[in-house]
């Protein structure tokens, strides 16, 4: 237990200690020079919890400073009392019972409930305690969703005591066993966002994902790729490998679980993670600087966000700066011998290669895929080198997306001293690249991986099966979608509404503490505007996904849509997917359109059909905890807004037993 918490004692040693112990304790057990405030503060804590426990010698327990890995953040308290675990979080010399304040302790509470084993089934009260405010008039109420999370609770230092003995009066339930809680594995299901801050503030990938047994683990995967890369060092190798997986699996954090570990510039295996995908890149690069600021000014150092995004970006680029940086010297290698290419499938082909150079570099002639050139670029170094393709099926959305098989067409006919190490999966007919694998296998230098592929759904800790679900839907396979929606709802809410204002109504109310919500659309959701969005006004994907619920650019305020090439590789807690006329259901199959001038036009070109339900499936898949999907009813005065147009997707949904709102 002691490396969850700084301190951690029953109620009765902790009474009997003295401040000046529990204080050392603390000091002794932080990584980190501790500031006189914060020892002050530690002290202030102690002082107030003592009178208040007095009552409660003889069970339960306290812990200073618990571990929350996958916020990156410490809870002040835990209190185990009675039935119920309090999570405290004081603030010192405040006056104001802060929305934010609120908020965090909030989130404290949720990440105990849902992904702490041994407090799924506990009462958990929420305290946010500033210790400069007046009393206010205690709120003590369970949340409306049944459980067991009270709502947060505002108490000031003198009703803290009283907080307590009515939170015990309402919880009807054995007492908590101390020494079972401790034993509780931490199994949490951190976003992308979450994940990136966490590992680059030292924790392990372990430590902020689940490790149940029916997850493929990500360490597993990890690590499997870490042993590549160490061999392929050792033995002065050349390797590509390739690391598959459904929607929302986890291939991105395993991309920054390598680079995080080895972004030093002075290391042997020194990386980079790479990506095309422009609003993930961006949004990562922020939120590390935003929090590397943070930690270090905790720490006493002062750093300003200039300095602390340059230093995130020499390790998190988009892989067109990497590429060009390469097109400056044609023989020069890059500094980093090992770079993880996130959505490899995304590279461009050498048709969209080629008109780029030509239009924008002014380089006619050019004859490399981007996959080629990457690879070359990294071949330039005489000992050795590895390329990490992170891949996912269905995920191509735009013109010119080469698709895995480039990578391995591109070793076979240029590099054949390169390695091959592959997924066993990447033949699955999602990845596109069954034909060209089984060409690979003749290669001399080829390994097939079952430790590279990532088989469940991680996004949605709720429910494994949402991923499944969304290809069913699309898929029109309407008996095993019915099937799969009833492993799915119970824990994983998925409502229909013709209503946009419903559909905010709803996500608002589902919301707890800074869980996310938004609407997202597809690109060629042209005809929403009637209904508030226009899917042509551009969103900052920094403040959309980042800024808060006070800020009208973020996701929160719903006035700004995402579309497809927004969320890609990020998500929300809870999505509300707007879906428009430009993918149709019908009983001969799917119909695509897109809009233009003043009307729909059918899209007959298969590749961007696929493009078109590729989109649905990426938007479909961003909530972690639920979704309402919104068709609407359409306008027989507007000829563009037809309810024709809508009515027979919105039926083949309802049909699956989609619930109606």
């Amino acid at each position: 237990m002691t490396a969850r918490s700084y301190y951690s004692a029953t109620i009765s040693a902790f009474l009997d200690e003295s401040p000046e112990s529990i204080l050392g304790k603390l000091v002794q057990s932080s990584s980190f020079s501790i500031e006189q405030t914060q020892r002050d503060a530690w002290l202030t804590q102690i002082e107030i919890l003592k009178p208040v426990l007095e009552a409660y010698r003889g069970s339960g327990s306290i812990y200073f400073e618990y571990n929350v890995p996958r916020l990156g953040k410490r809870i002040d308290v835990v209190i185990l009392a009675g039935a119920v675990l309090f999570v405290v979080e004081f603030k010192a010399g405040e006056r104001e019972f802060l929305r934010s304040a609120i908020d965090q302790v909030h989130d404290y509470a949720l990440d105990l409930k849902n992904f702490h084993e041994t407090s799924h089934a506990l009462h958990i009260a929420p305290v946010l305690v500033p210790t400069g405010a007046t009393a206010v008039p205690l709120q003590i109420r369970f949340d409306p969703t049944g459980d067991r999370v009270l709502e947060p609770i505002c108490s000031a230092v003198e009703t803290l005591r009283q907080v307590i003995v009515e939170v015990l009066q309402l919880a009807s339930a054995p007492s908590i066993d101390p020494a079972r809680w401790e034993s509780g594995r931490y199994c949490p299901t951190p976003t992308i966002i979450e994940a990136a801050t966490a590992l680059y503030g030292g924790h392990s990938v372990e430590e902020i994902s689940r490790s149940d047994a029916g997850a493929t683990n990500l360490s597993t995967t990890s690590a499997e790729v870490s042993q590549i890369i160490r061999r392929a060092k050792s033995e002065s190798q050349k390797v590509i490998c390739f690391v598959t997986g459904v929607p929302g699996a986890g291939k991105t954090l395993v991309g920054l679980d390598i680079a995080t570990k080895h972004f030093d510039k002075t290391s042997d295996l020194y990386s980079v993670f790479l990506s095309g995908n422009g609003p993930l890149v961006s949004v990562l690069c922020e939120a590390l600087a935003r929090d590397n600021v943070s930690r270090k000014r905790e720490r006493g150092v002062r750093i300003d966000k200039k300095r602390a995004r340059s230093e995130v970006q020499a390790f998190i680029q988009n892989v067109h700066h990497f590429r060009d940086d390469c097109l400056i010297d044609p023989t020069a290698a890059p500094i980093e011998h090992v770079a993880l290419f996130d959505e490899a499938q995304r590279a461009w082909n050498l048709e969209m290669t080629a008109k780029f150079m030509r239009e924008k570099k002014k380089v006619s002639g050019f004859d490399k895929s981007e996959p080629e050139f990457l690879i070359s670029c990294l071949d330039r170094h005489q000992d050795w080198a590895v390329i990490v393709c992170l891949v996912g099926g269905g995920q191509e959305i735009n013109t010119g997306e080469a698709g895995i098989g480039e990578w391995v067409e591109s070793v076979m006919r240029s590099f054949p001293h390169w390695h091959l190490q592959l997924s066993s999966r990447l033949t699955d007919s999602e990845y596109g690249a069954g034909q060209i694998v089984d060409r690979a296998r003749q290669h001399r230098h080829i390994t097939l991986c079952d430790k590279l592929h990532l088989g469940v759904a991680m996004r949605s800790f709720r429910a494994e099966h949402v991923s499944l679900l969304v290809k069913q839907i699309l898929d029109l396979d309407q008996a095993l979608a019915r099937g799969t929606l009833q492993k799915v709802v119970g824990k994983y809410p998925i409502v229909m509404t013709r209503s946009v204002p419903r559909a905010k109504e709803w996500l608002r109310a589902k919301a707890r503490g800074s869980e996310r919500y938004g609407l997202v659309v597809s690109s060629q959701a042209q005809r929403l505007r009637p209904h508030s969005i226009d899917v042509r006004a551009k969103i900052n994907p920094i403040h959309w996904f980042l800024h808060g619920k006070d800020d009208i650019r973020s996701s929160f305020y719903m006035e700004d849509v995402a579309t497809e090439f927004q969320v890609q590789g990020l998500e929300l807690d809870w999505a509300g997917v707007v879906w428009d006329g430009d993918l149709r259901y019908s009983q001969d199959g799917w119909k695509h359109f897109e809009f233009k001038g003043k009307k729909w036009n059918r899209i007959r070109k298969a590749e961007r059909q696929s493009y078109l339900k590729n989109a649905y499936r990426v938007l479909l898949t961003r909530a972690r905890q639920g979704m309402v999907v919104v068709v609407p009813e359409g306008d027989g005065l507007d000829h563009t807004r037809d309810p024709s147009f809508y009515d027979a997707t919105f039926d083949y949904l309802v049909g699956l037993g989609i619930e109606l709102l």
